[in-house]
């Protein structure tokens, strides 16, 4: 069955929840027979989720769904999918609007909702909302997601934001909203943020045309993928810098483990890949915001895979690795990319050039490389 008998069904996400109810609503009267689902996971800890259902005119029912596994994202899937299923069903919804609760990320989400779609619904879009002058403060913000209350469940361990840099990298739509407190230096930092998203105005006619245009959730998965996400490039507008920095040596473990609290503090966002002289087949995944580091295996570098087994890799990612290829080390190589208002660049490309192996260390070869010390072994083997 084709997309048009289809229930179309487009995401809302984002920390900003007062952006986000003013493009739901902005939806909900301009689409007719649009109705609009939300699940609130605040009353998550006394055990309930709150499931709200309401169109142009106001709500149209409310009722409560317990907690599953003592997770309230658990609880919102187990419900999301039979509620979505039902307007379907119906045949009066023109679209249904999925306003995801403050720290739900989109993208597990919208897998759920294609993964279950079938000839009943389909992701016309992910978006996320945006208000530009707490884009800086959100990104900033290094307190646990429980400290501010947005915990979707006892074992939350995210914090606000990493949390609010998924929601804002994974949409390929970011919907803006006026904001008196923002200036160019906030539409700077979302533009080098995420350059390749499509922004549009919240109340434009464009924001309805983007919730209709096509999701592709494969695609959307490999831009976040750090082994082929497709990372910003150079930039420097308004006062705010994006810096890439690409090497084709790996670190020492011990002098960039050290550099780790300087090189965080450093931008207000980083992300990437990158190379352990430790662990040489490893491509380690890099990923800070508010001061906290995330790094974590995602899996071998191409290089280091025997041939027959590049034909099980996706095409996507055989084409990332083309573009950091060397004739010594395949697509083994160090990718960060830094972006934040006031970036040191000279002072970031010198602390990380620092923390490469030596000449000496590196002519030593991959065997010496391996008995370095682990500074990393507590970070990447927890657990």
């Amino acid at each position: 069955m084709g997309d048009e008998h289809r229930l179309p069904v487009v995401i809302v996400a984002g920390l900003h929840a007062d952006a986000r109810k003013e493009v739901v609503g902005r939806l909900l009267r301009t689409v007719p027979d649009s109705v609009a689902l939300h699940h609130d996971l605040a009353g998550g800890p006394d055990g309930t989720v709150l499931r709200l259902v309401r169109d142009a005119s106001g709500t149209v029912s409310s009722g409560e769904t317990p907690l599953v596994n003592d997770c309230a994202c658990c609880a919102l899937r187990e419900d999301l999918v039979p509620e979505l299923e039902r307007l379907a069903d119906g045949g009066l919804t023109r679209l249904a609007v999925v306003e995801l609760w403050d720290s739900v990320e989109p993208k597990a989400m919208a897998e759920v909702i294609a993964a279950h779609g079938g000839d009943r619904m389909a992701v016309t879009n992910v978006i996320t909302a945006v208000d530009p002058a707490l884009v800086l403060p959100c990104l900033g913000n290094g307190d646990d997601l429980a400290e501010a209350g947005l915990a979707a469940a006892p074992t939350d361990r995210r914090t606000v934001g990493d949390t609010w840099a998924r929601q804002l990298e994974y949409a390929p739509v970011l919907a803006v909203v006026d904001s008196d407190e923002a200036d160019e230096e906030d539409l700077a930092l979302l533009a080098q943020l995420h350059p390749t998203a499509r922004r549009v105005q919240a109340g434009s006619g464009e924001l309805v045309e983007a919730a209709f245009a096509g999701f592709d959730v494969e695609a959307a998965a490999a831009a976040q993928h750090p082994a082929c996400a497709l990372l910003p490039q150079d930039a420097d507008e308004a006062g705010v810098a994006t810096f890439v920095w690409r090497r084709h040596r790996p670190f020492h473990p011990e002098r960039l483990y050290e550099a780790l609290e300087d090189l965080c503090c450093a931008a207000a966002r980083s992300r990437g890949r990158f190379w352990l002289a430790d662990r040489p087949d490893t491509l380690l995944a890099w990923d800070a915001a508010g001061g906290a580091l995330c790094v974590e295996s995602a899996g071998p570098w191409l290089a280091s895979l025997p041939d027959a087994a590049w034909e099980l890799v996706p095409p996507v990612r055989r084409a990332a690795a083309a573009l950091d290829w060397h004739p010594e080390h395949g697509d083994c190589c160090q990718h960060l990319v830094f972006t934040s208002p006031g970036l040191d660049r000279d002072g970031l490309e010198q602390l990380l050039d620092s923390c490469l192996l030596t000449d000496a260390e590196y002519q030593a070869g991959r065997e010496e490389w391996k008995r370095l010390p682990g500074a990393f072994d507590s970070l990447l083997d927890a657990a």
